[in-house]
């Protein structure tokens, strides 16, 4: 298949150009061209072998599947079954671990304290009065107008200039919004109804959804390197970063980059957990992934195990993960945006194309969505 032959040229084999093509594939017999700048399916939720020890291992950071979206559960089952994994997460402060996100547990332990449930709210609203922030304007602010400020100090400002490489009083509110705070004991970091990891590793997933005879996969591919070769009016849909899009003309929006430090421990079981953060600022990495934890129902060596230091670093573009939205970079965005109206046949799509922090599942979501409501149209006249 040329690039003249295909009916929708594809950039990013990762979970929302991997929907994508395999709905139009087996929905309408349609001819895909998918272009995949790395050397592997799967983008960031990619799983391989560790070639040591057996383990399998998310290359990008422990990956959770998780949603109560019934569409989106039906979807992805199609190509995999789940285990029985549900997530939790500690966090290790001054030397002591405490439950993440904060919980019942987390507040006791903390404060030395034995509150009941109804008991919460007062406690904290004490601490909360103490500095009477009525209208947050920021991360921190909005992070002690909820909790006060000694668990701010403690689980979430050293963690968070880690993470983000900006101060809390730098980043907007609604980053805050992903972190979860329970009055309860619930341990569970997530509260949908399903939730695991494919037992045949994330890689498999997408070898099944790209199979169609008519799906074409190039990896090793820089979809700038042959963007000339496109016949004019090609449809695309596109799901790299959107400012690479055009050439950087506005400047770069900011994007947060992760990078991996792996070693191999002579134990059975190092921490106990698939994934232990690390709250304090003085510690360089954020968190230690141990990926055996991700699979009970395999059998893995018990004289070794995989770990791995997770460290955040500002991007320069080559490696975006996260995108920062702050006001700066919003204002950049609408730029881009205008711009893209004037590509109708472009669709600027997924968490580096939409300039969003998506999910898994928010990703499948929308990419059904651009597919039923925006594609399809296209062909069924």
């Amino acid at each position: 298949m040329s690039l003249a032959d295909s009916d929708f040229i594809i950039v990013g084999a990762g979970l929302y150009g991997s929907t994508i093509a395999e709905r139009l594939a087996n929905e309408y017999n349609l001819s895909v061209m998918i272009l995949e700048q790395r050397n592997h399916l799967g983008g960031n939720c990619y799983s391989t072998i560790h070639q040591e020890t057996g383990i399998e291992y998310h290359q990008y950071g422990t990956h959770i599947f998780h949603t109560s979206n019934e569409t989106v559960w039906n979807y992805i089952h199609r190509f995999t079954h789940f285990n029985g994994y549900y997530h939790q997460v500690l966090t290790t402060y001054k030397d002591q671990v405490y439950q993440m996100p904060i919980n019942l547990e987390t507040i006791n332990s903390f404060y030395g304290v034995n509150l009941k449930p109804f008991e919460v709210r007062q406690f904290l609203a004490r601490e909360i009065a103490k500095e009477n922030i009525l209208r947050p304007q920021n991360l921190e602010e909005k992070a002690i107008s909820l909790l006060g400020r000694p668990l701010y100090e403690a689980f979430i400002k050293g963690y968070t200039i880690k993470q983000w490489q900006k101060h809390p009083r730098d980043l907007p509110t609604s980053i805050l919004t992903r972190i979860p705070f329970r009055t309860n004991y619930n341990e569970n970091y997530f509260h949908d109804k399903w939730q695991g990891i494919p037992e045949d590793g994330y890689a498999a997933i997408f070898q099944k959804m790209l199979s169609h005879p008519k799906i074409q996969v190039h990896l090793n591919t820089d979809f700038f390197s042959i963007r000339d070769q496109l016949p004019q009016n090609t449809v695309i849909v596109y799901s790299g970063p959107i400012d690479r899009f055009f050439e950087y003309k506005f400047g770069k929006l900011e994007w947060r980059t992760l990078r991996f430090e792996k070693e191999v421990i002579s134990v059975e079981d190092y921490q106990g957990i698939s994934v232990m953060n690390y709250a304090e600022e003085t510690v360089p990495y954020t968190r230690i992934h141990e990926p055996r934890h991700l699979h009970p129902e395999r059998n893995y060596p018990q004289n070794e195990t995989l770990i791995i230091r997770e460290y955040s670093d500002m991007d320069d573009g080559s490696a975006p993960y996260y995108p920062i939205n702050d006001e700066k970079n919003r204002k950049l965005l609408l730029k881009y945006h205008d711009e893209a109206k004037k590509h109708p046949n472009v669709f600027f799509s997924g968490r580096l194309g939409e300039y969003k922090y998506l999910d898994m599942h928010q990703t499948i979501e929308n990419a059904l969505d651009l597919f039923e409501t925006r594609l399809c149209p296209l062909f069924r006249q």
